[in-house]
Order: C-alpha cells, then sequence, then structure tokens
C-alpha cells in the first residue's frame, strides 16, 4: 500500500489554519502544527508523562508502558496511518502526544478519585484538563499563557471523544466546565466533529492501549495466552502465530502476535475510513465537520473486536486483585491531599499557595485539582509520605 505523497483536500493544512488566540510571528522553518508538536514535546507536562501510570504504578517495572511511552506509541499509528490517508501527520502527531497531558498519577484510579472529591466544584475531567494544561497550566512563555496552540489543535484536543453538546436530554456528553469556560474566549466549534486528523489520533490511542496492554497484561501474569483463545482478533492471531512458528519461545510469540493485531487494526482503519472518504466526498476540512458523523472509523467487524479486547481487558486486567490493589493506594492518596489542600492552601507550594482562594473555596477546590494533576505517581507517593508520616 503506497503512502500518499501530497495532503488531500480534506486535510488540514497549515496554511489555512484558523491561527492561535494570541498572534505571534510563524516560524520560517516549521509548519503551525510542526511547531505546536514542537512546544508539546517541550513542555514539562510532556515531560512528567514519563513517571505517570497507564496501568501498573512506575515502581512495577521498567518494561510497562507509561503515559509517555503510550502517548509515542499512540503518534506513531496516528501518523502512519495519516500519511496513507493524505491527512496532516504533524497535526496528528501533536494531537496523539498531547492527548493524555491532562492524566493524573496513577491512572484512571487517580482520575476517578479527582472527579469524586472534585464533585462539587464542577468535577473532573481529564480531557477538560489536557485543555486547561496546554492553555493556561503551562506557563513557559513571555507573553501567554498555556502553548497557544493552534485552533485546529485545540479543537481536535477538545473534541478527543467527539462533538460536545451539552444536552444530556439529546444523549449528547456535558460539556466539562474547563472547556466550557475556555469557549466562552475562544469558540472550538463544540457541537461539530473534528477535523479527520483528530478522529484517526483518538482511534490510534484506542489501537495502542487494546494491544498494549495485552503484552503488559500478558507479562506481568495477569492472564495466560491460553486465557486469550475464546476473544476474537486476539485468539485467531496468537494461534496463527503458534502455528506458523512452532515451538517459538513466549516473549516472542507475543510481540509477534501483538504487532500482528496492531497491523490488521491499522489496515482496517485505513481500509473503512477510505471508504467512508469516497463515499462522502468531501472538498475541505470544513465539509468532514460538517457531514454529522466521524469519517475515520474501524469496519463493523473490527469495531466489535475492538469491543470485545476492551471487555477482556476491563474483566481480566483492570479489575484483577493486583490492579485493584494498586488502585485501592492511589485512590486513597489522591483523596488525601485533595482534603488537606483544600482545607489548609498553605499547605501547598510557595507558587501555587499564592493563587488559592480561601479553604473549601471553588478556586482552592479547582487549584488542589490541578497541582494534583500534574503530579507524578512518584512525586504523589512522596508528597503523601511527608504529609501523612503516620499513614501506612
Amino acid at each position: 500500500m503506497a503512502p500518499a505523497c501530497a495532503l488531500e483536500c480534506y486535510a488540514c493544512k497549515p496554511e489555512e489554519s484558523r491561527g492561535r488566540l494570541y498572534p505571534e510571528p510563524e516560524s520560517p522553518t516549521r509548519s503551525v502544527f510542526q511547531r505546536d508538536r514542537d512546544r508539546i514535546i517541550h513542555s514539562a507536562a510532556f515531560r512528567r508523562l514519563k513517571y505517570k501510570t497507564q496501568v501498573f504504578v512506575y515502581h512495577e517495572g521498567d518494561n510497562y508502558r507509561t503515559r509517555l511511552t503510550h502517548s509515542l506509541e499512540v503518534a506513531q499509528i496516528a501518523r502512519s496511518v495519516s500519511r496513507c490517508l493524505g491527512l496532516n501527520e504533524d497535526l496528528a502527531e501533536a494531537l496523539a502526544l498531547a492527548h493524555d497531558l491532562g492524566h493524573t498519577p496513577f491512572g484512571h484510579a487517580g482520575g476517578d478519585a479527582l472527579d469524586e472529591a472534585m464533585r462539587p466544584y464542577g468535577g473532573f475531567d481529564h480531557n477538560a484538563q489536557t485543555l486547561r494544561v496546554v492553555t493556561r497550566l503551562e506557563r513557559r512563555y513571555a507573553e501567554f499563557d498555556g502553548l497557544n496552540l493552534t485552533w485546529e489543535s485545540l479543537e481536535g484536543l477538545a473534541k478527543h471523544n467527539g462533538p460536545l453538546s451539552g444536552d444530556n436530554n439529546k444523549g449528547g456528553p456535558p460539556v466539562p466546565e474547563a472547556i466550557a469556560e475556555y469557549v466562552l474566549e475562544h469558540d472550538l466549534e463544540l457541537r461539530t466533529w473534528p477535523g479527520a486528523e483528530a478522529q484517526v489520533a483518538a482511534l490510534a490511542d484506542d489501537i495502542a492501549y487494546n494491544n498494549h496492554d495485552i503484552d503488559d497484561g500478558l507479562r506481568a501474569g495477569l492472564f495466560a495466552v491460553e486465557d486469550l483463545t475464546e476473544v476474537p482478533l486476539a485468539g485467531p492471531v496468537f494461534s496463527e502465530v503458534a502455528k506458523r512458528y512452532p515451538g517459538l519461545e513466549w516473549p516472542r510469540l507475543v510481540h509477534e502476535s501483538v504487532r500482528r493485531m496492531i497491523d490488521r487494526m491499522v489496515t482496517d482503519l485505513i481500509a473503512e475510513t477510505r471508504r467512508g472518504l469516497e463515499a462522502a466526498r468531501p472538498k475541505s476540512v470544513a465539509d468532514i465537520r460538517a457531514l454529522g458523523r466521524p469519517v475515520a472509523a474501524f469496519s463493523k467487524d473490527m469495531a466489535e473486536n475492538d469491543r470485545a479486547l476492551k471487555a477482556f481487558l476491563f474483566e481480566r486486567m483492570y479489575r484483577h486483585d493486583r490492579v485493584n490493589h494498586m488502585s485501592a493506594k492511589a485512590r486513597r492518596v489522591v483523596r488525601d491531599l485533595f482534603n488537606l489542600f483544600l482545607a489548609a492552601p498553605e499547605r501547598l507550594p510557595c507558587d501555587w499557595r499564592q493563587q488559592a482562594g480561601s479553604p473549601n473555596s471553588p478556586v482552592t477546590a479547582r487549584l488542589a485539582a490541578d497541582y494534583i494533576a500534574g503530579m507524578t505517581d512518584r512525586y504523589a507517593l512522596e508528597e503523601h509520605r511527608r504529609l501523612f508520616p503516620d499513614s501506612s
């Protein structure tokens, strides 16, 4: 399958970007989306992903995925798919690299605990937190807060999982407070689907975490290859590799099988998205947004395989006793830290303390959530030990 050499008419083109909230001279050597990608890579939030949990806390072992390695794997898949479809690789890569910047320490357990603690103050949503990171919390540039990314990058991050209608009665997800607040100043057209690059990056995320969680779950001994026999896609692929390479040692068997699973999902995504594009015949990225449905998609069979993989991992990995034990500790650490900083904002570091409101106020709650969400697993555990020395 030969890769496309030029951008298609429905791709996001850098020269047609809607620009940045704060105008600034552009680079003479990089496109606006390349510059977005570079700002993301150089951000403090991106570096911290090295010690943020994907499934296993950092001290569980060096070979498991972290938020950083996961983001790099998503970026590789998104870039490859975008190249084959004639989409803008740089924008897809930027979105893939940034999509997890708002995640808390300790994976979804930490996020769930922070959301519960923040419920009286508007809740916590990691996608919305990503937008806060890139528009507000990164404070590195002299003339603005955030990274001042292009409209297209911000749109893709805000609509990571599709349109946000804010109308629960019509089945639409509510607009998280942080996103609703931002779009009052900078309209990201929440009711439309984002460009095709953002849609591809979201599905690349599915491909990466499903397959690499299979890899990590097997490596950790949470389940065995034999347990995958009846799982669609995984079972047939592992069987196929075992038959082709009799007696193949276990690590090679797993790697060969996982890479074939990734390849089949990627190939399906490219083929199904091409069919969707041929049916829709978009002439511009505006046509993509106006379709009222996603153009990037898996086939019906592959979408069912994707759901089956998620169901297996949820039952056999994410709810495993070993993972649950880590999750319980993670929730306690996040809850303790939040309650302390909410009631006693003077316990926050000096630069954060100066921005706090009164104890138990919404301003202090959001500030405490921002501070905790930015922590790595390691730092959160160290802070908890320091602030709660008698806690076991």
